[in-house]
């Protein structure tokens, strides 16, 4: 069996957000099965020469965009066990950052076609295209028009997985036309109709063969108008071959007993190490070393999406009950600030680095008591899986895949892994946050029973990708 895993970005080659991570460690499990899985990524600028010295040219050839030719050079290189095709074209991957430009739309379009080109040049037909969010959507409609009589691809399936329902990819009217040409052009039945323009999440849900989303309870949700971004309609429709299945992290990179970028290892039978990457971080910090005080992390993008909205309303509360805070991330200029003002208001009891760093991550994770993720929604969530490898305790909502990966805790009964709440409520965030603070203060013993139940337990990819596995069989047959 054959798989095609195409994806717009790739640890260790590029990143700005979750499906990175998703994109290295998927493939890198699945390969650990004996699978033939090979990821296919744009050939960015911003690639670090290192990684790619040594990568083996495949050849070019020329492809054909409707009215203009495009350059296509395939270049190969293996990381661990999986090979990786890049698909190399400077006018359009050669810049300083992978998005945000106003011609994505055609960038991803030349991506998705020079995907189901460089067959001639890689000698890999694939059984499973497995495609990942808006940016490779159009791949599934491609293959079912344009590709449909193609030998290549007579009896290749394909698979949507949806990162961020969110992101769609939403162009005029005449787009498909201009970047596909004529034979392409706009199907009247509905299919790709989203307002008076075109949608390539859409086109995926409506062609690829399966969809699947990163967690069970966000399959659920992405049903429901509140959630569903106004494609909740196609979703219902396409119900019976959408599937949940949770992402897992890499637990070679993350952890805590080997991980170089931690103060001191530490591990689920000698947690020592826990305390000493606190009162280590609480110094490069800037904040008073107290053991006695609990240490709450934030790590990620500063936005309302996040729940960020619920913190401002209790902030004076939190620090009321003795806590510090270490928050790392960048995002809306009014966060930002915010935290900035009760960094100054609070010297000794918050620190906020507006940055994008790795290793400080690390620290954050190994050195803090609780991990704050309030989201609005959230997908999976890959902090709170960090979180509980590195035993910082999460307190979450219960959406998407926090509520899928986070055990609420029973004081009665000691079980659990975090501490959940249900509405999107500051109030019922703030006693949730208040109840932690207590068992940590009050209960030390117990605690330090949950900080071992939240690393003991499994989110490694194993699971999930053995449910992929069964899935490119089934579809295989």
């Amino acid at each position: 069996m054959k798989i095609l895993f195409v994806t717009s970005e790739a640890l260790p080659l590029s990143k700005t957000g979750g499906l990175a991570d998703v994109a290295f460690s998927l493939p890198k499990a699945l390969a650990e099965d004996e699978v033939d899985i090979r990821v296919i990524t744009p050939y960015y600028g911003t690639i670090a020469n290192k990684l790619v010295e040594h990568a083996d040219f495949l050849g070019s050839k020329t492809i054909h965009m409707n009215w203009r030719n495009q350059y296509m050079g395939v270049h190969e290189i293996k990381i661990g066990k999986v090979i990786y095709y890049l698909i190399d074209n400077e006018y359009y991957f050669k810049r300083d950052q992978l998005y945000g430009y106003f011609d994505d739309g055609e960038r991803f379009s030349f991506f998705s076609k020079a995907v189901l080109e460089a067959v001639d040049l890689t000698h890999f037909e694939p059984d499973i295209i497995h495609l990942n969010d808006w940016h490779t959507a159009i791949v599934p409609y491609l293959l079912k028009t344009q590709y449909s009589k193609d030998a290549r691809y007579a009896k290749t399936k394909s698979i949507l997985t949806i990162h961020n329902l969110k992101y769609q990819g939403v162009f005029e009217r005449g787009f498909l036309e201009d970047m596909f040409g004529p034979e392409s052009a706009f199907h009247g039945d509905g299919r790709l109709v989203f307002g008076s323009g075109i949608n390539f999440m859409k086109a995926g849900i409506r062609f690829a063969d399966k969809i699947t989303t990163v967690s069970e309870t966000y399959a659920e949700e992405i049903l429901t108008p509140y959630f569903g971004e106004k494609l909740e309609w196609d979703l219902n429709y396409r119900r019976h071959d959408l599937t949940g299945l949770t992402n897992g992290i890499d637990y070679d990179d993350y952890n805590p007993e080997t991980d170089p970028r931690i103060f001191y290892n530490f591990s689920l039978s000698a947690p020592e190490g826990k305390r000493s990457n606190k009162s280590k971080l609480q110094a490069l910090a800037g904040l008073e070393i107290d053991e006695s005080a609990p240490l709450i992390a934030i790590v990620s993008r500063l936005v309302d999406s996040k729940g960020f909205d619920l913190i401002e309303r209790v902030m004076p509360e939190m620090f009321e009950l003795g806590v510090q805070m270490i928050v790392l991330g960048t995002g809306d200029y009014h966060y930002e600030n915010l935290f900035k003002y009760y960094s100054q208001r609070f010297p000794t009891r918050l620190r906020v680095f507006v940055e994008f760093n790795a290793t400080l991550a690390q620290r954050i994770y190994a050195g803090s008591d609780l991990f704050l993720m309030p989201s609005r929604f959230e997908p999976c969530g890959l902090g709170q899986l960090i979180a509980l490898r590195y035993g910082s305790i999460p307190i979450v909502r219960e959406t998407g895949g926090l509520k899928d990966t986070v055990v609420p805790y029973n004081r009665f009964t000691g079980e659990g892994t975090g501490f959940t709440f249900t509405n999107y409520n500051a109030h019922e965030m703030l006693e949730q946050i208040q109840d932690a603070v207590a068992l940590y203060k009050d209960n030390q013993e117990a605690w330090f029973a949950l900080v071992k139940q939240a690393m003991a337990a499994d989110h490694s990819w194993k699971r999930s990708a053995h449910l992929y596995l069964e899935m490119y069989r089934e579809l295989r047959k």
